[in-house]
This record gives C-alpha cells, structure tokens and sequence, in this order.
C-alpha cells in the first residue's frame, strides 16, 4: 500500500482524498523534524506547510517520496530543482489562499490610507484629532500589483469597485492584461504608482529586492503592502523611505525575520514597532478559517491529478 506522511496540520478532506486514493496516511502535525526524518523513508508522499525546510538533505531521507505536497502557496521552503532532479512531483495550492491573502491586503490599505489604528487607539486614550486623522481616498490612485499570480489576480478583483487605475508588473508573464488590470512596465510603475502592493514568491533573485535604492525610483509618495515573503523586503528600507517621506504607510504581514524572541533581537525591531505608519500582523494574511479547508480541498484535487 502506498503511505502518505502528513507532518503539519491540514484539514480533513485532504487525508480523506488520499485515503480513497489507496493510500494509507500517517497524520503527525506535532512530529518533530528528527522524528520525521527517522521514518521518511517508508513514505511515497509528505504533506508539509511550513514546519521545516524540504533542502536536500531532508530530501534525501526520503528515497522512495514521488511527491511533497506544499499547504500554501510559496514553494521557498523546498528544494525545488533538486526535487524534481529526484523525479518528486511538486503540488501546492495558491489557489486555497488567494482570497485571504487579497481580502488582508485590502484591509490593511484600507486602514493604512485612513490612520483607523492610530485614530482608535487616541478615541481609547481620551484623544479626539480629527485633523490629525485625515486621511486618503482610493478612488482616483493608481494601485500597482508586482506579480500577477494567483494572489495579485485576486487582488486586482477586489480593488475593481473602488474606482482606482490597477496596474501590473510580472517580470515572468505577458499579454495579462484583462478587465481588472492592465499590463506595465516597471518604469511605468515607479513613475504612476500610489499604491505598491508585492505578490511575488521569495528567489534569490527577489530576496532583499525592496531595499533604499529600489524605493528610490518611486516619482510619488506610495502606500506600501506586502503579503509576499519578508525576505524580499528589507525592513531598514522601508523605514528609511517613511522617515524621508517616500512611503505614506506600510502594511507588512511578513518580514524578514518571524517569530519570538529573534525578531524582538533585530536592531530594527524597535524602530519598526515604535512607527505609527506602519500596520503589523504575524503572517496571517493567507491563513483564515475558510483557506485552511479551501487549501486542503486544493491539494485534494491535485493529488488526484498526479500522474505517478
């Protein structure tokens, strides 16, 4: 029988396709990385979100895998070349969280261009500054989207009814554009944008990409959103760009460095936590109630297209 090991916390309906597929399924969303390394030999397929990194080494405990099921969208946490040279296909489902991610970042423009954190913290602290408080419209900006994937699709969709010019950078793709955006280059993106919002997956070539010179190019104040990866954006950058008046706001689900107590020992970390125009959430922006069964329910369908 074929064994399909499942080392991170997945909604049903995936195990439950598997299982009607012949496979016989080992649910351990609390394995360690030494304990799954111990016993992925036996498998001929690994379902993983983010727990570890599938590098080669991991890879190459696993002789017998045909394939690694990534629960999300970003494949940076797998060797992808050296997988494939394995013969191990490679199924992920940015399409089970392209709508979190979307819906995120419009809310986290939306708070952005009208300072609703900071107004209701002040309304709680006995403050009343309307002026202080005045804040932005959307209609009438020009909202660039870099990567025109599944999330910057889904992006583009919600900002259809706000009456902005949406626009698109994809350094991989041409001829998209259709009734929600419309296809520049980024010399055209630095020159029209007020809004910047960044759907690109981590390389090593978008690693560290957002820094002080990239910033730099902008001819106008931008709203700055990132639901990608941290690594892609330099967070000193970011505040540089706000101190200097570049960036209006910045909205980051990502950063570069996560999680308690590393990210608290950054030498940025208090400046960004102190900077009222920068909103902050813990990389949720993918992760709701309704994408942990959609990304399940994505996975499902493709494991039932693999051709083994």
């Amino acid at each position: 029988m074929k064994k399909l090991l499942i080392i991170d916390d997945l909604e049903k309906s995936f195990q439950i396709a598997a299982e009607e597929l012949g496979y016989q399924v080992n649910y351990q969303p609390k394995i360690t990385k030494a304990e799954a390394l111990e016993i992925l030999h036996e498998y001929d397929g690994v379902a993983v979100r983010s727990k570890f990194n599938f590098d080669k080494e991991v890879i190459d405990k696993g002789p017998n895998l045909k394939f690694i099921a990534r629960a999300g969208a970003g494949m940076d946490n797998i060797d992808e070349a050296y997988a494939v040279a394995k013969n191990i296909a490679l199924i992920n489902a940015p399409e089970g969280n392209r709508d979190a991610v979307a819906e995120h970042a419009m809310g986290m423009l939306l708070n952005l261009m009208n300072n609703l954190q900071q107004a209701d913290m002040q309304v709680r602290n006995g403050i009343w500054d309307r002026e202080a408080n005045r804040g932005y419209e959307l209609m009438g900006k020009t909202v660039a989207i870099i990567g025109y994937g599944n999330n910057g699709g889904a992006f583009a969709r919600r900002l259809k009814g706000f009456g902005v010019d949406v626009i698109a950078y994809d350094k991989y793709k041409t001829g998209f554009s259709d009734d929600y955006v419309r296809e520049v280059s980024m010399e055209e993106v630095v020159k029209l944008a007020d809004v910047v919002s960044l759907h690109i997956p981590l390389t090593p070539e978008t690693r560290q990409m957002v820094n002080n010179e990239y910033l730099r190019h902008f001819k106008k104040p931008i709203f700055f959103i990132s639901l990608a990866r941290g690594e892609i954006t330099n967070t000193r950058a970011i505040l540089n760009a706000i101190k200097e008046g570049k960036i209006l706001g910045a909205g980051l689900d990502v950063l570069e460095v996560e999680k308690f107590p590393k990210l608290s020992e950054q030498d940025w970390y208090q400046d960004l936590a102190n900077e009222p125009k920068v909103l902050l959430s813990p990389h949720v922006g993918g992760w709701t109630f309704d994408s942990y069964r959609k990304i399940s329910e994505v996975l499902a369908d493709k494991l039932k297209n693999l051709d083994l």
